[in-house]
Order: structure tokens, then C-alpha cells, then sequence
């Protein structure tokens, strides 16, 4: 059952129009899929992104990354930032969950690709992290690769938000956290283009929390009267999907511009929080072997950027909200606990609009 978004509690964020579904897969060829591991101290899961629906490896995409503040552990993005290119779909795990990750997804690279290490090069897996330690018994490693590949298996457009897949033990300002998406749709010479985002939320403390403006998370913690260790210690992955034809060096600029929208749910980037982004272009493909005649890249006009700095404003804004509202209670890791944002809404009759 898909819950509540933030919208469904009337609150808008932003001025540009959502995609049909509010999701990165509202961006053409993009698909989501989630494995989620909820038991006891296993509070965990995986989150992968494929990116087309075509070779990843063969038909790769315009892609790039940038760290906004580096406590992270991600995998693959030194060569993309060397390359430009996108490869193979996208994992989200936690944090000692990278290495089988990665392992997952050479396997099923090289199950789809023969002439990896024969004919041609390896292959470069992106992984992102963000560490769940305080829900979920980390050390316990109960990541394994079926469950990277039985995410891959899962993917499609409807994207499940909240405590799902790489979401299952994450927290978001001292709350609930997990997965959250949205879209914005803007015009450009009269055709329509989309920018999503999904965050696996990791990240803030409580009374820094605002929501359009409103000092929500100050109104909550006088609400509850606990004396929480409000410590930033977490983290965020961002992931950026477009069908802008847009350069690597264009790309990069957009994706920058997901600080705002994470500034205006009332995040510092403080020096424990791992900020990092990966954005990628669907407009092009990029052949891997080389083909006859010289490749073509489209490419927007600089002045039109300023859409698409308001888009992944507005959209990384959402999906972070979503990714709090959505999420649901978790008893997990030696009895902790974290409530959920929307429990605390009809437990005191906040309105958020």
C-alpha cells in the first residue's frame, strides 16, 4: 500500500508542475526496485536504480557525481567523475554493505556482458551508502549479493517510499527516515523535459526540521519533551535522473543545486553527515565500442539552466520530506527506536497545511 505523501498533507512545495508519478521514474526508462530485510536487529535493505532499459553497459549514459560534504563511502565515482559516463544501474546500501554490493552487480554486469575482462575492459559499479548502525546490527553484514540482484529483479516504476529497501534502518532528523522521491516538468523551446530525484535520507536533528519554512521539528521536540542526544551523524545519497540533454560539465552544475533543497528542509551538511550526489542523463547514449562516425551531444543553452536549478531545488526538497513522512516505526538494533514523523502528527493533531 503506497502511504501518505507529503502532498497528500497539503503541503506544496516549490512552483514548477510534478511528473505524473512525483518519482525519478518519471523520467523515461527508469526504474526502482527495493529488497527490504525487517527483523529483530536485521533493520536493512537494498535500493537499485537502473537507469534505461536498454545495456547499461553497452549504451552508456552522461553522468556525474559531486560531493557536497565527503564522510561517505560510495564506489565508482572516481571514474565517472574521470569519464563522464554511467555503466551499470545504481545500488543504495548501508555502509559495510558496499563491498557485496559491488560484487553484485560486477556478477550481473558480466552475466549480460560476455566480453567484460575478455575483448574489452572491466566494469566500473556504483555504490552508495548510508550507515544504519543505530537500527539496524550493521556488523552482522546481512546484505548478501541475491538480495542486490532480487532488488535489480524488482525494479519498475512504482517506487515504495519510507522504511523500504536501503530506507529500512535509516533515521531523518532524529525521526523515521528512508526513501523518498520526486519529479519536477519544465519546457524548453516549447518540449518538455523532467528532472527526479530519490534520497536515501540518513541525516539532521530534530529541531532543525523545517517544512516550507515552518520550524516544524522545534514545534515537535517541545512537544515531546525527550532529551534526545540530537547528534548529526548520518547521511544522504541523492540520485538525479533526467532526459535534459545536457554535458557532463552541465549536468554537474544542475546537481550542485541539490543543497538547496536540502538546506530548506534545515540541514548544515554538519562534518559527520556524508553528502554525496550521482546524477545521470538519459538524452544520449554513449556507445562503448567505437563507432564509424564521431558522437554527437546535444546540449542546452547555459541560460536555461536556471529551470533546472529550480527543478532539483524543488525536487530533492520533496523527496526528502517524502522519505520522512512516509517512513514507519522501526523497533530494531537492542530495542532502539525512532518514531515515525506521521505518528507524531495524529499523536499531537499537527497540521501541516
Amino acid at each position: 500500500m503506497q502511504e501518505k505523501r507529503i502532498r497528500d498533507f497539503g503541503v506544496k512545495i516549490g512552483k514548477l508542475e510534478t511528473g505524473i508519478n512525483n518519482s525519478i521514474t518519471d523520467v523515461e526508462g527508469v526504474s526502482v526496485g527495493h529488497v527490504t530485510l525487517s527483523e529483530g536487529n536485521c533493520q536493512t535493505g537494498v535500493t537499485a536504480i537502473i537507469p534505461h532499459e536498454g545495456n547499461t553497459f553497452r549504451e552508456k549514459l552522461i553522468a556525474s557525481s559531486h560531493v557536497i560534504n565527503g564522510f561517505g563511502k560510495t564506489m565508482g565515482t572516481i571514474q565517472m567523475k574521470e569519464l563522464g559516463v554511467l555503466e551499470t544501474p545504481i545500488i543504495l546500501t548501508n555502509t559495510l554493505g558496499i563491498g557485496i554490493a559491488a560484487d553484485a552487480v560486477i556478477q550481473y554486469m558480466l552475466e549480460r556482458n560476455p566480453e567484460i575482462g575478455r575483448t574489452t575492459g572491466t566494469v566500473n559499479p556504483i555504490v552508495g551508502e548510508c550507515n544504519d548502525m543505530l537500527l539496524n546490527d550493521v556488523r552482522a553484514q546481512f546484505i548478501k549479493k541475491h538480495h542486490v540482484i532480487e532488488a535489480l529483479q524488482n525494479a519498475g516504476k512504482n517506487v515504495l517510499e519510507g522504511s523500504v529497501g536501503a530506507g529500512t534502518g535509516m533515521l531523518c532528523y532524529s525521526l523515521k527516515g528512508g526513501i523518498g522521491t520526486a519529479s519536477r516538468c519544465f519546457s524548453i523551446d516549447q518540449k518538455m523535459y523532467t528532472i527526479g530525484v530519490l534520497v536515501l535520507s540518513n541525516f539532521g536533528i530534530l529541531s532543525d526540521l523545517q517544512i516550507n519554512g515552518r520550524a516544524l521539528g522545534q514545534e515537535l521536540k517541545e512537544a515531546l519533551l525527550k532529551s534526545w542526544e540530537e547528534k548529526d551523524k548520518g547521511s544522504v545519497m541523492i540520485i538525479v535522473a533526467t532526459d535534459l540533454p545536457v554535458s557532463e560539465r552541465q549536468l554537474n552544475r544542475i546537481i550542485k543545486r541539490s543543497v538547496v533543497g536540502l538546506s530548506r528542509t534545515g540541514s548544515f551538511i554538519t562534518h559527520g553527515s556524508g553528502e554525496v550526489v550521482i546524477g545521470f542523463s538519459t538524452a544520449t547514449k554513449i556507445p562503448h565500442f567505437k563507432p564509424k562516425h564521431i558522437t554527437s551531444i546535444p546540449t542546452i543553452h547555459e541560460e536555461d539552466l536556471n529551470l533546472a536549478f529550480r527543478a532539483i531545488g524543488e525536487a530533492t526538497e520533496e523527496a526528502v520530506l517524502n522519505s520522512l513522512v512516509t517512513a514507519s516505526h522501526v523497533k530494531g538494533r537492542d530495542g532502539n527506536e525512532r518514531p515515525a514523523f506521521k505518528d507524531l502528527l495524529e499523536e499531537f493533531n499537527i497540521q501541516l497545511a
